[in-house]
Parts: structure tokens; C-alpha cells; sequence
């Protein structure tokens, strides 16, 4: 073997890397931190496991015995080789509580292993830690919008009367100002916002075929009732009924992350345009350099928000075929499908999202070069005014901006009275 066939060490464990995508593939990763990586899955269903385990005494169903504690025994795990183990089964879960069982017998906790997701089945489990996961994701990206309308009502407010050149098709149309263009960034984060906020996170909770036929043979119609409580309330979520094949919380998260990605990439695309030298009205305070062109100042955090918003569209169209694909009361293939889609969605989201706060935090505002393209092609950018004009018999009017300040003060009302908390119990 080569030293290029070796499997590396990233994130302490050969051949593993926690991250679904990581630095060297996708520059900027880190910013993900630990969101949507193997390991918070794997905490995340161990943190199911023991919800359920812990429901299953309180109702009566499992005995005093088998109350255990999961938390020591999850750092014991071996990623690797439950990563390996899953390729068996089609998932990790399997495999996960295979280990975790092994190691309460070990510990002589025979009990706790005996009654250890009883109830459950593999798709019970995958699909609320993933939710989990992804609710932790959302949370990350909504702090960092709260952070980008807040800028942006700042700039709004700073250069609500600074001139510069609309332009439409890419060619110079109508003056506007430089405060109105900012709205509609303004405007697309507050939906991208609301689009988050309007998520839903349903425990899942079915059993093998949707029924939670197990869960009563267990407890009783009754017991079965209680453990449906028990389980969303155990881990913050709301009860559902069985969404096996009713994949509508997953292209949900989908879009509401695609739509946070095309108001970053619009946002990008207006600086990468007007950053042009040619145009110098903005520019990207990464400054990125060029590795053969010293005098090159490379906008590089505008290039890479842009290149998430390129992206994220094709994966949510992924988990939307793979909602289209689900068949009988589980699917072969269209749920599989769809977690690493969904983890490199919500972590590119979650990256974006950091790399678009700094692009509008170091973003340079020239507004006397804004000024002057106006004043330089007034005689283009008023030809609409001065036909109007011709029409109605009237001189033209002193300036042409028709009502972009009842515009700024609309998107400025919008962004001081949206609401930004998760949730009406949780504070971002």
C-alpha cells in the first residue's frame, strides 16, 4: 500500500472522518464544528435509547431493573467499527445496540440489556436523532441570521439615501439607492428565517411497521399511549404520528435550508458583480490573495457563500426523489438515501451561514464611486423619467426614486418586529 492508499487519521479515528465533508473537500468546514458529524448522531441515538429505556420502567412495562445509565457506556463506543458493523444491517443502529447491550452485560446490568429498545426499530431511532441533529443545525443557522439582520438594518439605515445605478439583465436601468438594494437582502433573510422558524419536530415513533405493535404487546393500549408522550417529551419534541414514509419533515428542513442558501447567494452575487474592478461599488473585506497574482484581492468569502447556494438545491432535490421513492409502511432505498444528503445540506447551511456574517460584517460600501456611476450615466438611467414625463406634460421631477423610502422603512418595520426565538420557550 502507498502512502496515498493509507486511510488517514481525521477526527482520531483511521479510516473515519466525522464530518460528512471536511476542510479539504469543502474549505470552511470547521465552521460546523460539531453539527451534524457521526459522532453528534451517535450521541443522539444513544440520547433516544435512553429516553425510551427510561419510559419503559416509568410505565410500568420493563421492571425497577432495567433503569440504567446509557451516558457512561457512550464514550466507550467504537465509531469505526459500528460504521463498519452498519453495512450489515443498512443502518448503524443495529450495531449500536448490539454494543450497547453488550456492555450493560458486561457491567452486569443483564436487565437494562434484556429490555434496551424494546419497542423500537431502527428507523424509530434514525430518524429522531437525525432530527435532533438537524434541530441543533437549524438552531446554529438562525443565531447567525438574527446576527445578519441586524447588520444589514444598520447599513440599510446608513445608506438609505446613498444614490447608486439600478440595473436589470445586467445593464444599467433606473437610479435606486443603495439602502433599497439592501432591503431585499434585508427581506430574503427574514424569510429565510421564518421559513426555519416554521419547522416542525416530530418525534418518530411506529415500531416495525408503523402500528406500535410491539409497544402495546409490551404495555398494554394503554402503556403503548404513555410511551407516546413519554418519548417526545423526554427529548423536547412534539408527538407525531408514524412518518415511516410520510417524508415531509425531511424535505421541510430541505427547503428551509435551500431558502436560506439562495438569500445568501443573491447576497453574494451582488458583491462578486458590483466587486468587480470595473464596478468597484462593493467589496468583500475577505480579500482572499491569488497564489501566482500578488496584486489580486480575491473575494473569497462571497465565492464560497455563493458556491452554497449553488449547491444546496440539487441535495434538496435529492431528498425530495427520495420522499417520491417511498413505498409500503418502510422504504428500500429512498430513506437511505437521505441522511448524508440531509448532513451535508444542513452542514454546508451551517457553514454558509458563518462565512455570509462575515462577508456582510467586512463588507466596504464606496458611495462616492456608487454616486459618481449615477451622475456618469444619468443621461441612460433617466431616459425612463424623462419619457414618464413627456407622457404626463410635466417637467421631470427633481430626483426619480419613486417610493424606495416607504420600501426601506417597510423592510427596516419588518426586521425590528420579527421574531427571532426558536420557540416561544427557548431563546436562540
Amino acid at each position: 500500500m502507498t502512502p496515498s492508499d493509507r486511510p488517514g487519521r481525521i477526527g482520531g479515528v483511521d479510516g473515519v472522518t466525522d464530518s460528512p465533508l471536511d476542510g479539504l473537500w469543502w474549505p470552511g468546514d470547521h465552521r460546523g464544528g460539531a453539527l451534524m458529524t457521526g459522532t453528534a448522531l451517535l450521541g443522539a441515538a444513544v440520547r433516544v435509547e435512553q429516553v425510551w429505556l427510561d419510559a419503559l420502567v416509568d410505565v410500568g412495562a420493563a421492571p425497577a431493573g432495567a433503569r440504567a445509565d446509557l451516558g457512561d457506556l457512550a464514550g466507550e463506543l467504537d465509531a469505526a467499527a459500528l460504521s463498519q458493523a452498519s453495512e450489515a444491517g443498512g443502518t448503524f443502529v443495529m450495531a449500536l445496540v448490539a454494543s450497547l447491550r453488550a456492555a450493560l452485560r458486561d457491567s452486569g446490568r443483564e436487565t437494562a440489556a434484556t429490555w434496551l429498545h424494546r419497542g423500537l426499530t431502527s428507523q424509530d431511532v434514525l430518524d429522531t436523532a437525525v432530527l435532533l441533529c438537524a434541530r441543533d443545525a437549524v438552531r446554529a443557522v438562525r443565531r447567525e441570521l438574527r446576527a445578519q439582520a441586524e447588520r444589514l438594518v444598520v447599513v440599510v439605515e446608513e445608506h438609505r439615501g446613498t444614490s447608486v445605478v439600478a440595473r436589470t439583465l445586467t445593464q444599467p436601468a433606473v437610479p435606486t439607492t443603495f439602502g433599497a438594494k439592501a432591503s431585499g437582502w434585508l427581506h430574503g433573510l427574514l424569510d429565510a428565517d421564518e421559513a426555519l422558524a416554521a419547522l416542525r419536530w416530530p418525534v418518530q415513533l411506529g415500531g416495525a411497521a408503523g402500528t406500535l405493535s410491539a409497544v402495546v404487546e409490551l404495555a398494554g393500549a394503554d402503556g403503548a399511549r404513555a410511551l407516546q408522550r413519554a418519548l417526545p417529551a423526554g427529548l423536547g419534541l412534539e408527538p407525531a404520528a408514524p412518518w415511516h414514509t410520510r417524508r415531509t419533515p425531511v424535505t421541510r428542513l430541505g427547503d428551509a435550508a435551500t431558502t436560506a442558501a439562495d438569500a445568501w447567494g443573491r447576497i453574494a452575487n451582488d458583491v462578486l458583480a458590483l466587486g468587480r474592478p470595473e464596478v468597484g461599488e462593493l467589496r468583500d473585506g475577505s480579500a482572499g490573495g491569488s497564489s501566482t497574482m500578488p496584486h489580486k484581492a480575491n473575494p473569497t468569502l462571497a465565492v464560497l457563500v455563493r458556491r452554497a447556494a449553488l449547491a444546496a438545491p440539487q441535495l434538496a432535490a435529492t431528498l425530495h426523489l427520495a420522499a417520491a421513492e417511498q413505498v409500503d409502511e418502510r422504504a428500500d432505498g429512498g430513506w437511505h438515501v437521505e441522511w448524508q444528503t440531509l448532513a451535508q445540506l444542513l452542514r454546508r447551511t451551517v457553514v454558509a451561514a458563518g462565512q455570509a456574517s462575515d462577508l456582510l460584517r467586512g463588507l466596504h460600501v464606496d458611495a462616492e464611486r456608487m454616486a459618481a456611476r449615477v451622475e456618469d450615466g444619468a443621461d441612460a438611467v433617466l431616459a425612463e423619467q424623462r419619457s414618464m414625463a413627456a407622457l404626463t406634460g410635466r417637467p421631470p421631477a427633481a430626483t426619480y426614486l419613486g417610493l424606495v423610502d416607504d420600501l426601506v422603512d417597510e423592510a427596516l418595520a419588518r426586521a425590528r418586529t420579527h421574531e427571532h426565538p426558536v420557540n416561544a420557550q427557548e431563546d436562540l
